[in-house]
């Protein structure tokens, strides 16, 4: 007899791990690493793959739109001129209600829907048989999981700082220099090449993420330069009053224009990064027209970029490979999460917007 109460929990788990792990890393990367666990918890709970990976799928893609330092937030974060770590805190709220509806939306309406179960094929799959050479030396989970929070927490603190204490407090001085995104994801990658044990590993490491840096990074910086081009070209059109007029004469809610652009980009191109950045770049010179706060504008651009992923996404073909799905299925499962989870997440903005919080 299945435990039901265990097919909710689990699934739950692996989901609030996605919506810590997708901080730090890609989303695709990511899910690459837990898709064993995946299978694995879905033939020990004997439900469907489904029930077990789309609350995962989902909360992974919203962190890496929504949360920097993942470069397409940290990026478009720049272009609007928001507070990392405001983008940061309230982007996480944002985040992990979109990460529960997600793990709703696989528990009771994609998953029971869906047959597909678990493969054998990452049955016993463990991270010990990726290494050549024998069993790897692993870190322990405190050390795993310093790189990821220690810089979210420098950025973070510097933010709060900033808004507590008064002007030329050393606490500001000193925050204002650790929490500066540039020396906090260094000590971000100082601790994780630390973890390496091997003398070999270290070596091959340097030159292994210095090339994957330089290939993530010139994208970002190619699109964010085009963004930049473009925010600079409406300034000097009438569009931007113009389309602040639209929303001013039929009474919509200026928060709505990134969240529309977001989804335009994300949806003709597939890609979250370039769905978030291009939502910034547009709204950012109608921000003072619009009367919407920088963080608002993006974290409402980059709950839209994640709206919807389909088969035009390399995310979506990861994700529906690895599991095993059908393209009908995945569709329903995965784009059906991310369709929920923006909304969710976009809702939240909306939310605290109004509250004035951001």
């Amino acid at each position: 007899m299945v435990n039901l109460v265990g097919s909710q929990r689990m699934p739950l788990a692996l989901t609030l791990t996605g919506f810590i792990i997708g901080v730090a890393i890609f989303s695709d990367v990511a899910y690459v690493i837990l898709n064993p666990l995946v299978h694995s918890a879905a033939k020990t709970m004997q439900v469907g793959i489904a029930v077990m990976s789309t609350g995962l799928v989902g909360a992974l893609q919203l962190t890496h739109a929504i949360v920097p330092p993942t470069p397409g937030p940290l990026a478009a974060a720049a272009i609007v001129g928001a507070d990392i770590g405001q983008t940061i805190i309230f982007g996480g709220i944002a985040c992990l209600f979109g990460s529960l509806a997600c793990w709703a939306w696989g528990v009771y309406f994609a998953g029971p829907r869906i047959k597909t179960m678990a493969s054998d094929e990452f049955e016993g799959v463990s991270i010990d048989e990726l290494d050549e050479d024998g069993p790897k030396e692993l870190p322990s989970t405190l050390s795993s999981y310093m790189p990821i929070v220690i810089p979210i927490v420098l950025i973070g603190t510097q933010s709060v700082i900033a808004l507590a204490a008064p002007e030329g407090h050393i606490l500001r001085t000193i925050f204002g220099y650790l929490g500066w995104p540039v020396i906090a994801l260094s000590v971000g990658v100082w601790l994780a090449y630390r973890n390496i044990k091997s003398k070999d590993d270290k070596e091959k490491a340097k030159d292994a993420w210095v090339e994957s840096a330089l290939k993530t990074s010139a994208m970002i910086l190619v699109v964010t330069g085009l963004g930049g081009s473009l925010s600079a070209i409406l300034r000097g059109t009438p569009a931007v009053d113009a389309i602040a007029m639209i929303f001013s004469d039929y009474g919509l809610p200026a928060i709505l224009l990134p969240f529309v652009i977001g989804i335009i980009g994300n949806m003709i191109t597939g890609s979250t990064t370039v769905g978030v950045i291009t939502a910034a770049a547009l709204v950012q010179p109608m921000l003072s027209s619009l009367a919407l706060s920088p963080e608002a504008a993006m974290l409402a651009g980059a709950s839209g970029s994640v709206i919807i992923k389909y088969v035009n996404s390399s995310y979506f073909w990861v994700c529906t490979s690895l599991s095993k799905l059908s393209v009908p299925d995945a569709v329903f499962s995965y784009g059906g999460a991310t369709l929920v989870g923006g909304i969710v997440s976009f809702l939240t903005v909306c939310t605290m917007w109004s509250l004035g919080l951001v």
